[in-house]
């Protein structure tokens, strides 16, 4: 039986456990697709020594998910959030765009926890 994931969510409910915060290095950001019912939602984390920021992977400027690579969210220097398709740069802390085709928009928060080593979304 297949199932036919139409539905593109923003947000997902409150305690889905995401595996352990170690499972992303610290300094670097990972992807995350989570199928809820019948739809999906597409993420990505950006951890930060023992903080981690989650945002809704997608471009204010054209819609896009961010990262053209799996898990390749971040600069060179791993200080800013990167839009591979048109460059926009992002605050890590808050999703807030300094440069790019959609400077003064922000991304969309995901929620997050991180309670003893393990990331829930909240």
């Amino acid at each position: 039986m297949s199932t036919n994931l139409t539905e593109r969510l923003t947000s997902t409910p409150a305690g889905i456990a995401l595996g352990p915060l170690a499972q992303i290095p610290d300094g670097t950001a990972r992807n995350y697709v989570l199928t809820i019912g019948d739809a999906y939602f597409h993420g990505f984390i950006v951890r930060q020594g023992e903080a981690a920021f989650g945002y809704v992977d997608t471009c204010p400027h054209a819609g896009l998910p961010l990262a053209q690579a799996p898990d390749h969210y971040l600069t060179s220097g791993g200080d800013l959030i990167m839009c591979s398709w048109h460059g926009a740069l992002f605050k890590i802390h808050d999703g807030a765009c300094i440069g790019g085709p959609c400077a003064g928009a922000k991304l969309t928060p995901w929620p997050l926890i991180v309670r003893d080593g393990e990331l829930y979304t909240a």
